[in-house]
C-alpha cells in the first residue's frame, strides 16, 4: 500500500524558489492538491502532474477559515484513504501560516499513515533577504496580528517586530479578508505602549514573480491606519532601544570564566 501524505513548499517566487525534492514529490505523487491565491502558480503545478486538486474553492467571504480548513484536510485525507500517494502542495514554506498541513499531518499520523513535510522558501525567508535584517543582530519576533491585539504578549523594542496577516488584524471570527482603519488604530493603541509615533516602520511585500518589484515603503508608525494594506502585506518595526546588559549576569559569567582558565 502506498497511501502517504507530504506536504510541500512551492515557495515564494513562481518557479525559481522550489526545491528538487519538493519537485520530485510533485512529480510523482498519485494526485497533488495545491494551495496557492494565485492561479499562476497552479498552472506551474499542473506542468509537474496530470492530477492538480485547487484547494481554493473552499474559501468563501463570511466564512469561517476554521471550517475551510477542515474541509481542506478531509478532502486531501480522502484521497489518502483511498490508497493513494498524496501531495499537497502550498504557497511559501508548509508550515508557515498555512494551518492545513499541520492539521492533516496530525490526522495522517494519527490514523498511521506515512506523513512528512518538505519545506520550501518563506515569507520570511525573502523578507531577511531583501530588508537585509540578520535575525541574531538584536533578535526578531514574530507575532499574527490579530494574536498580538487579542493576547497579553511580551514587546521587547530592543529588537525586531515582525507583525504578520495585517490586513486582518482584529477579526476575531475569522470571517474577513480585510478589516480596515479602525482596527489598525486600535493596533497603534498597543504598538504606542513601545514605539513613539514617528518611529518607521516598513510594509512589506515579497515578490512573486520575476518581474515582480519588492514593497518595502517606509512609513510613520502613525500613518499606519491610512497605509495601503494588502493580504500580502507585513509589518515590520525596527528596534526603538538599545540592548541593555545585563551587568549582574555578565559578572557572573567573568568569574565563571576566570574558574575556567584555573
Amino acid at each position: 500500500m502506498s497511501a502517504s501524505i507530504t506536504c510541500v513548499g512551492l515557495g515564494m517566487k513562481l518557479g525559481a524558489h522550489i526545491s528538487p525534492i519538493c519537485k520530485s514529490h510533485i512529480e510523482q505523487a498519485d494526485v497533488v492538491f495545491c494551495a496557492a491565491s494565485d492561479s499562476l502558480f497552479e498552472l506551474w503545478v499542473k506542468e509537474m502532474n496530470l492530477d492538480v486538486r485547487s484547494l481554493q474553492s473552499y474559501y468563501a467571504e463570511g466564512k469561517s477559515r476554521y471550517d475551510t480548513y477542515k474541509q481542506m484536510v478531509e478532502a486531501i485525507m480522502t484521497e489518502v484513504r483511498a490508497g493513494k500517494k498524496v501531495v499537497a502542495a502550498f504557497y511559501g514554506h508548509p508550515c508557515v501560516f498555512a494551518r492545513v498541513a499541520g492539521d492533516v499531518i496530525e490526522v495522517a499520523e494519527q490514523e498511521n499513515f506515512p506523513a512528512q513535510i518538505e519545506a520550501g522558501i518563506s515569507a520570511e525567508d525573502c523578507l531577511y533577504a531583501d530588508l537585509r535584517i540578520d535575525p541574531g543582530k538584536f533578535g526578531c519576533q514574530h507575532f499574527e496580528t490579530s494574536q498580538l491585539m487579542f493576547y497579553q504578549r511580551i514587546i521587547d523594542p530592543a529588537g525586531y517586530l515582525i507583525l504578520w496577516q495585517l490586513a486582518v488584524a482584529g477579526d476575531r471570527k475569522l470571517t474577513r479578508y480585510a478589516t480596515g482603519k479602525a482596527y489598525r488604530q486600535l493596533l497603534l493603541e498597543r504598538l504606542y505602549q513601545h514605539y513613539p509615533p514617528d518611529h518607521q516602520v516598513i510594509l512589506y511585500e515579497a515578490a512573486v514573480l520575476p518581474i515582480d518589484n519588492v514593497r518595502k515603503e517606509v512609513i510613520p508608525l502613525q500613518q499606519l491606519p491610512n497605509a495601503t494594506v494588502t493580504q500580502a502585506t507585513t509589518l515590520v518595526i525596527p528596534p526603538a532601544i538599545s540592548m541593555v546588559k545585563d551587568e549582574m549576569m555578565m559578572k557572573k559569567l567573568a568569574e565563571l570564566d576566570k574558574t575556567a582558565l584555573e
